[in-house]
């Protein structure tokens, strides 16, 4: 890499969560840089993130479409490389289009789009520019998932059986879009989020997660989805039954009322010879499970011989130093750094240690959320997820 990659940023003003987190992510490995953003849908607000991260004033801009157009007026050796959008979903599809067809690569939040036909439009112009495209299932960034993927690639669990994964969170287990939560207000309105609250915003990660690690696709789903709090307009609560295309079964759960949960992602595979299991509120550790000998708790170091070169190209800290979300959000951006530095200097990188979600996989997760809401809506009746 000769320089540091360039990136502009639509949405995150500094009132917000994500924003900063992206930001952060970003800077981490030293290899990007924030050169110019467009905040926020009010000029002002903009403006003033803009200077609270010290960019220069005529770099922030009131909106999506002057920012990439003015951006691409400026020399090569000024320009932004990327866009990383962390709007809303309502707001995801215009911005990455309007980049790409300007000759931009993008990073772009999860879900994809509003609905299938803007992500598959997407996908469509991806691959007609041959532009560098991701996708924020930063979960895929932990080392020991990438640990786990290794270990199932490798056919230590033999042909793999049963994946359940959980993802119960409790911040939208009252009314709080009611009183203005401005977080929740979005998730919650039809008309930003789109058909899905739940599905889209976790379980859309617990979906990514379980074909990740282990290479499966899902091919169909029935779904029971609920809307528990009175008053709000998408479900907030999904229990879900799976088949997979080498004929596995398993359950995501995916909650947003589970009163008291955190962020307590969990998944457990289980193949002929054993399983794995791993939970993102103690990411350095993944437990290996056998029919013939005891469990065998793995940890997260750098340093430790026994790990898979893909685990390990993942980490920075020696072992005890624990290494959590926004290490794994910034080994995202670093592939995607690679993968953009590759494009527009002709340089190699290993794509396969140094993956990062695809166009594609933004596409199965939006028609996952529709085969959910589909089958939810239709008393659990079973839906072929159409990929």
């Amino acid at each position: 890499m000769k320089r540091k990659i360039r990136m502009g940023m639509v949405g995150g003003s500094r009132d917000g969560f994500i924003g900063n987190v992206h930001r952060m992510a970003a800077a981490l490995d030293g290899q990007i840089e924030l050169v110019c953003g467009a905040f926020s849908s009010d000029a002002n607000r903009s403006l003033e993130t803009g200077r609270s991260l010290y960019l220069d004033e005529k770099r922030v801009y009131s909106n999506y479409e002057e920012m990439i157009l003015k951006e691409k007026s400026l020399p090569k050796e000024e320009r932004m490389d990327f866009l990383s959008v962390v709007t809303p979903n309502h707001l995801h599809f215009l911005p990455s289009k309007f980049a790409l067809e300007n000759g931009f690569h993008v990073l772009c939040e999860k879900p994809l789009a509003f609905n299938t036909e803007e992500a598959e439009a997407l996908e469509k112009i991806v691959k007609q520019t041959g532009l560098v495209f991701g996708v924020t299932h930063n979960y895929t960034g932990y080392p020991m998932v990438k640990e786990a993927r290794e270990i199932i690639k490798g056919g230590k669990l033999g042909k793999i059986r049963k994946i359940i994964v959980e993802y119960p969170q409790g911040w939208l287990s009252q009314h709080i879009e009611g009183e203005g939560q401005k977080q929740a207000s979005w998730r919650t309105d039809p008309g930003q989020a789109g058909i899905s609250c739940c599905v889209g915003d976790i379980g859309t990660h617990a979906e990514n997660l379980a074909e990740y690690i282990t290479g499966l696709k899902i091919t169909e789903l029935s779904a029971d989805i609920s809307t528990f709090v009175e008053g709000r307009l998408l479900e907030d609560d999904a229990n879900i039954l799976v088949r997979f295309d080498n004929g596995a079964k398993g359950v995501i759960i995916a909650s947003q009322i589970a009163a008291g949960e955190e962020n307590e992602l969990k998944i457990r595979v289980y193949g002929e010879f054993g399983g794995l299991e791993w939970l993102q509120s103690d990411p350095n550790s993944l437990i290996l499970k056998s029919t013939t000998e005891p469990k065998k708790i793995l940890r997260a170091g750098a340093g430790y011989t026994y790990l898979s070169e893909k685990a390990k190209a993942h980490l920075r800290l020696p072992g005890g130093h624990p290494e959590g979300y926004l290490e794994s959000m910034a080994n995202l951006y670093r592939n995607f750094a690679f993968a953009v530095d590759e494009h527009n200097n002709k340089t190699k990188q290993d794509t396969d240690i140094y993956d990062f979600p695809t166009v594609a996989d933004g596409v199965r997760g939006m028609k996952f959320i529709e085969a959910v809401i589909k089958s939810g809506k239709e008393n659990g009746e079973w839906v072929i997820v159409n990929c």
